[in-house]
């Protein structure tokens, strides 16, 4: 039994939720998100948002908490947003940008400029003394996850020294270098 899917979604003030036919659409103050689904049925009824599954197949089951945490992911991103926070640490890594052009100074001989979506908005933060950070936000989780994850893929963190780009928070298993 999914207990994920069982739970309803409630619908803050200022968020449209339609669904016709196999598509949900939820509109919101900081954008708009639509998701094809199948093998479940949603429904928006007074305020919130269930979504049942017709039996008890595996994929069933599989599918009904997949769906009600994607609708809740698209009513919260519409409503509030979401944040990834980037790292660079090592000596000379630098970051800056130029609307959504981000210039990415990172250990190679060229830096790498990455344009990044529209949906997104990047910020970077450059303290004196601190690792440069790259803020990442948008309506949509699914998308500001990507871009993250192909930042990171560039110089991912090495576990002798702990150079290259990290998230915010996220802990790197350290080895131990050779003992002479």
């Amino acid at each position: 039994m999914s207990r994920i899917g069982n739970n309803p979604i409630s619908i803050p003030d200022g968020i449209t939720v339609t669904v016709a036919d196999q598509t949900i659409t939820v509109k919101g103050k900081l954008g708009e998100l639509t998701q094809e689904f199948d093998a479940v049925s949603i429904e928006v009824v007074d305020g919130s948002v269930s979504v049942s599954r017709p039996s008890d197949s595996k994929d069933h089951r599989a599918k009904h908490g997949l769906y009600r945490s994607l609708v809740n992911n698209m009513i919260q991103g519409v409503s509030q947003g979401w944040t990834k926070e980037l790292e660079l640490v090592g000596v000379g890594y630098r970051a800056s940008n130029q609307g959504q052009k981000l210039d990415l100074a990172i250990g190679f001989s060229h830096n790498i400029v990455l344009d990044i979506a529209p949906e997104v908005k990047v910020e970077t933060v450059s303290e004196k003394g601190k690792n440069p950070i790259v803020k990442l936000t948008s309506f949509d989780k699914q998308l500001v996850g990507q871009v993250a994850a192909k930042i990171r893929g560039f110089r991912k963190p090495e576990p002798y020294k702990g150079k290259g780009i990290k998230f915010v928070g996220e802990q790197i298993r350290r080895k131990a270098g050779k003992s002479a």
